[in-house]
Formats: structure tokens, sequence, C-alpha cells
């Protein structure tokens, strides 16, 4: 049976443009005769690649422990008068590999034109044969050869190797014009407080016109206290320079377009080379908020800090302008949302419906390409999926992260890109673990309270800054029994939690309708209504048989297992908000880490 990537790789001819192709948006030149392409699904656990030599002959190509050829996992392929040919091989030794009993490589081109030749295949990420060598998160040692003709013999000199991080890639540009921008704090004192967010509103210097930023690098002091970072553009209405404890209720707080972001064990992030985020120009921002969290568990006194974001920029504009939407749970002060203590698994929910972009924007809402999702909760999460649903089916997933680490929260680009079209859902997931805790878990910005967030890289921008929903607390005191003139934070606060109480309380709060917000970068914003629908579960990414035929909705790479729906018809209804009442709003709500 023919696999389905092929039927989705058919959509995009092989070949070496400028045009990217969204299953394999990756490229590395291995030698100036030798082009590599690849992508890959964490969903599906498959990595796909393409391989393109300026020659008519035999290509080979490889993985291996020390960059020569012994113990080394290799693939030859070709065009030859007969046709194609392509086989899996390992190496013992310096000499010709041998052939492996299991073929864990699957061809699914060659094409042999204009003096050159491409040659396109896929292979589990995480192999099950002990021939095959096993792809990780670390940098791997590629080697490649080739010959002039298709008898497939020793290669001289048209050989080499490349060390290359294949799924943690991150592109290395260096514009002639390069400049950088630094946003930071300076001497900082930081309160014994286990918890300070702390603010600085700043004037970009004057740019000659509008720029693009390309490269987002922390400057960091003191890696034990800074938790996390966020720059947000101004509006026009934020004209004064200040810095404070952030949340005081002052104009800087109207600064919500998210530019960049870093979270605690991440390095510097590489926008894709086709994109980058506006600065400078008439219609882009004049002031930035810098907002630093400080996490100081220890609550130790008179520590200072000087930290914040270092802004790569260049004047050579790239094809598309960056957005960076917040989807997921509103975090909402006062509206009564609860995660029971003693729980193992707990599930929270956020909804972010695309159809009612059109609600506050006057153009047509394009399709939006997404190329990176940082997911974020605090110290009760274990794990996020962000999942992508089209037609009421889910087709993929944006984000996922099977073992939650707070320590560990960067940004990384996604294997391959993936296409939110006008009216799709993200449903974002959060499974918390209070068993370490015996009061319940609210939503807030302390590291102890919890929050349940997916932040979407994505291109072109749009004006939407953050979609995010909550469940309606009236819909839940009436499934509960209760009436809606009860005190439901305190009435959750004294609840006796248990195993049954627990679980009624999270399906009850999955089920009942969602309160969707959807807010732009004026402060515009709508409410609708809106229902989760049930997300598939997750495949096992160790030693899977054939992966791409498990289920797939082809109108989209990443085979899935099949699906269980709720997918009720209840109706949704809007309400737009101008920016005069947009204040309202930020009191309930908090585009934040």
């Amino acid at each position: 049976m023919i696999p389905l990537l092929l039927s989705l790789l058919l959509a995009w001819p092989p070949g070496t443009g400028a045009q990217q192709d969204p299953l394999m948006p990756f490229m590395e030149h291995l030698d100036t005769d030798v082009i590599l392409k690849w992508g890959f699904s964490e969903v599906q656990g498959t990595i796909m690649f393409q391989l393109t030599v300026k020659t008519t002959g035999w290509l080979g190509f490889g993985f291996s422990p020390n960059g020569g050829m012994a113990a080394s996992d290799i693939v030859i392929g070709g065009v030859g008068p007969n046709g194609t040919y392509f086989m899996d091989y390992h190496a013992t030794g310096n000499s010709f590999p041998l052939v492996d009993k299991k073929q864990s490589y699957t061809l699914l081109s060659l094409i042999e034109a204009d003096g050159q030749t491409t040659m396109t295949f896929w292979r589990s990420i995480y192999s099950c044969d002990e021939e095959d060598f096993h792809i990780t998160e670390i940098p791997v040692k590629l080697i490649y050869a080739y010959g002039t003709s298709d008898d497939i013999r020793y290669h001289a000199n048209r050989r080499g190797t490349k060390e290359v991080n294949l799924l943690k890639f991150m592109p290395k540009s260096s514009p002639p014009d390069s400049n950088y921008l630094d946003f930071v704090v300076e001497n900082v004192t930081v309160p014994a407080e286990h918890t300070y967010y702390h603010c600085k509103i700043m004037k970009v210097p004057k740019l000659n016109g509008k720029n693009h930023i390309y490269r987002i690098e922390p400057v960091i002091e003191h890696l034990d206290l800074v938790h996390h970072m966020l720059l947000y553009g101004c509006p026009s209405s934020v004209n004064q320079t200040y810095e404070q404890k952030c949340y005081m209720g002052v104009s800087g707080e109207d600064c919500i377009r998210v530019v960049s972001a870093w979270g605690v064990g991440g390095g510097a992030f590489e926008l894709p080379e086709k994109a980058g985020i506006p600065i400078g120009g008439q219609n882009n921002d004049e002031f930035y908020r810098l907002e630093i969290h400080y996490n100081n568990p220890a609550q130790e006194a008179g520590r200072r800090d000087s930290s914040g974001l270092r802004l790569y920029y260049t004047a050579q504009l790239r094809q598309h302008d960056v957005g960076i939407m917040t989807t997921g749970l509103l975090v909402a002060s006062g509206w009564g949302y609860a995660i029971p203590p003693n729980a193992t698994a707990f599930h929270s929910y956020g909804l972010c419906n695309t159809s009612h972009f059109s609600d506050i924007l006057p153009d047509p809402v394009p399709d939006l390409s997404v190329f990176s999702v940082v997911l974020h909760t605090h110290l009760a999460g274990r794990k996020v999926r962000a999942g992508h649903i089209r037609n009421g089916e889910q087709i993929d997933f944006l984000g996922l992260d099977e073992n939650f680490n707070f320590e560990m929260q960067q940004a990384t680009n996604l294997g391959n890109i993936k296409t939110i079209k006008p009216g799709d859902e993200i449903v974002v997931e959060c499974t918390y673990n209070t068993t370490n805790r015996k009061g319940i878990t609210q939503l807030g910005l302390a590291t102890t309270d919890e929050m349940c967030l997916a932040f979407v890289f994505y291109y072109p921008a749009i004006p939407v800054t953050s979609c995010c929903s909550h469940p309606n607390m009236r819909a839940y005191m009436a499934m509960m029994g209760k009436t809606v003139d009860q005190d439901i934070e305190e009435m959750l606060k004294t609840a006796a939690w248990d195993q049954a109480s627990t679980a009624v309380h999270e399906v009850t709060m999955k089920r009942v309708p969602q309160i969707g917000f959807i807010i732009d970068v004026n402060s515009n914003y709508t409410m609708y209504e809106g229902n989760i629908r049930n997300m598939t579960a997750t495949l096992s990414v160790s030693c899977r048989s054939d992966p791409s035929l498990q289920g797939l909705n082809t109108t989209q790479a990443g085979p899935l297992e099949p699906f269980n729906y709720n997918t009720s018809s209840r109706g949704s209804s809007s309400w737009v908000v101008t920016s005069a009442a947009g204040s309202v709003l930020l009191m309930l709500w908090m585009t934040v880490l």
C-alpha cells in the first residue's frame, strides 16, 4: 500500500527552488553540489528527507556516529537504465555496506532532470531496527556520497559529512546590515517574594523605516531568578516611559501585542528565512513594554538583576510579517476556576474559534502558517496538547508535550508548517498533578497558581493578539444543581474533594459552554460561545509499525488515530465591543505567562 505521506508530497514538486515546502521547511547545504531538505512530525513519529545532488549517478546518504563509514546507517538510490533503485544499508567497516534485513526507509520519489538527481524518502524517527541509526534531539553527523554513473563504486572525493540537529534545527541568518536593540532592565531590586512581575515601558530609537526582527536572544544575568520574559508592542495611546511592578492599572497595560517571548531553559530563537517580526516604520509601535517574571522561591532579599531581550533586525524585509497569538484558557480573576487537590491527572481546556476573527477584523482572514508553538503551564503542569480542529474533526496537533518541564520552556521550530484556515479551532489541553497540594489551585500569575496556554507563532500577521476562553461558570453552577447567587469561589475552596467529586468537576467544566474572547492589538474584542471537542489519544513514539497507515485526514500531514468527537450542534453567538470598553475586559484578563 502506498503511504499516505506520498499523496501529500505530490502536492509540492521536488526541487531546490525558493518556494518553501510545508512538509520539509528545513534546508542545509551539505556541499556546493549537495542540498538536503527535511521535515518531521512528532505526532506520527516520522521524518522526511529530500536529497538533491548535481549528478546523474547514484546517491548515498546516511547517519554516522563519528562522520566515517564504520557503524553508519545508509540509503543508496538512483535512476538507472531500467528505472529507479533504492535500498537501506548499514556499514560494519570501511567497506561496501551490507543490505539491512529490515528495510526501514520508504522511497517517495526519485527524479533525474537537468543534470541533477533528487531522492525523496521517509523513515521513523525512533527506529526499532538494530541496524538503523536512532535520531534524537541532539546534533547528528550526516554523511553523503555520490557517483558519476549508476555503477555503485568507490566515491573517491565525492563525499562529505556535516553535523546537523535535525529535530531542533535553527536557521542561521547573517544579513550584511544586521543590527540589534536591547530591551533590558537595569539593576532592578527583586523583592523577597515568591513571584514578582516587573514591567518597563521603553521607546524605540528611530529606525529608518520598517525593519524585520529575525533573531531573539535572551540577556540573562541571574538564571535562577528570571523565569520568563515577554515583550509587547504598545498602541499610540501609550507615549510615556516608566518602570514599576506590573498590573497596577496604568496605561502601559494596554500594550498587548506580543512581539517576542522567552521562557526558562530556552536559548536564542531564529525566525524562518521568509518571515520576520516588524519593527519601526509609520505603521508600527514606537513604545514597547518588557515584562519579566521573577521566580524567587527562597524569598531572598536584596537581590538585583539586569536582564532582558536582544532583538536582531535587518532592513532587508522578508516576505511575511510574523504574528504571535495567545491561545488557551483565559486567566481571569474572580471567575471561580479551580483545580482540585490530590488529583493525579486533572484536565483543563481552552478554546479558540477562528471563525469569529471576522467579527473584529475588517479584512478577509488569510490562511495562517504556523511554524512554532510555545506551550505553557506552571508547577502542577505535566502535559500540554494543542489540538487542531477543522469542520468539527481533529486533523493534527499544533503542539504537543507529553512530559512538560516547568524549567524547560523554549521556542523551537515545528517539523513542518501547519496551516490554520478560517473557521478552524484550536483546543489547548493541560494535564495537572496536584497530589502534593492540600487546597485548590486557581488560575493566576504566581508560579503556585496555574495557566494553560499555547503561544502560536505564524505568518502572515493579523491584528489578533489573543484568542482564549473560560468555562461559563453560571452554566456550571446550574449543571451542578447550585444557585447562581452562591459564592462559587468559596464553594470550590470548601468542597470535600475526593476522586469521585474531582471526576465530576472535570467532566462538568469540559461539558459546559465556553465563553470565548478574541482581542486585537487596539483592545477591541469580541465574545462568543462554543464547546470543547474531544481530542484523540496521543500515539506512543516508540517502535511503531507503519505510521503512515494509521488513519489520517489527508488535508494535513501527520497520521493520527481515528477520532471520536462530541460534535455538538450548539449554535454560537457573538458580541463585538469597541476599544472604549476594552479596559473592562483587561481588568479580568491578562495575556501573560
